[in-house]
């Protein structure tokens, strides 16, 4: 499969969702709930992060417990990184800045792969590999919109899912714009919740989400 094909699917994967949550579980119990309760609320894929001892083991359990959610595995540094998730299923995979070995990787992984960035070089280097589908990671703290809308007329090709700092409130405005194709975020997974196992208010959230982004792609 090429990248052309792999790149593909993860537009088409990131549109689907809209908005992706950023998932740092702490037990595969965690990971397992909360990605139902996410699933429930109406939102198709998460990123769940290499940040916790549990990730790869919760990697395992959601793609046998939940085959409906898309797990994209994010975090992602190193090429045995890449190699791990690819093993254990993972759908897809993202990265918050990329190297240039781990680039060249990416670029041949059988999955869709959505490399982080946060300068205009930075994106430049990753399209001449073939990327369409890139993060811009943290999206808020490098320019947020003014940095999207100036990245849009350079790189008109470029589809972005800025992911950092972003909230419920200013999720709506992120995803006007004509280069994002999904964003991420935290504020549907509050950690408050998941250690009270509050998994209803992580379903209402995710409600919302969901909301926000039908009501953009209707509007």
């Amino acid at each position: 499969m090429s990248i052309a094909d792999t790149q593909a699917k993860a537009e088409q994967l990131l549109r689907t969702s809209g908005i992706l949550p950023v998932v740092t579980a702490d037990s595969v119990d965690e990971a397992r709930k909360l990605s139902a309760a996410l699933l429930k609320g109406g939102l198709t894929a998460i990123e769940l992060t290499l940040r916790t001892p549990a990730a790869l083991e919760a990697l395992v359990a959601l793609k046998k417990d939940l085959p409906d959610i898309a797990v994209g595995m994010g975090t992602v540094t190193t090429i045995e990184q890449m190699r791990r998730c690819i093993e254990l299923g993972a759908d897809f995979l993202v990265t918050p800045g990329t190297t240039a070995e781990l680039a060249d990787a990416l670029a041949q992984a059988p999955i869709p792969a959505v490399p982080g960035g946060a300068t205009p070089t930075e994106f430049l280097s990753l399209m001449a590999r073939g990327f369409r589908v890139c993060k811009l990671f943290p999206a808020s703290a490098v320019g947020g919109l003014t940095m999207l809308k100036g990245l849009a007329g350079p790189m008109a090709d470029l589809k972005i899912c800025p992911t950092g700092g972003i909230t419920e409130d200013t999720a709506a405005e992120f995803l006007s714009q004509p280069n994002v194709v999904c964003i991420g975020g935290s504020w549907m997974v509050q950690k408050s919740w998941l250690k009270a196992g509050e998994w209803d208010k992580v379903e209402a959230s995710a409600a919302k989400a969901a909301a926000i982004v039908a009501g953009v792609r209707a509007g």
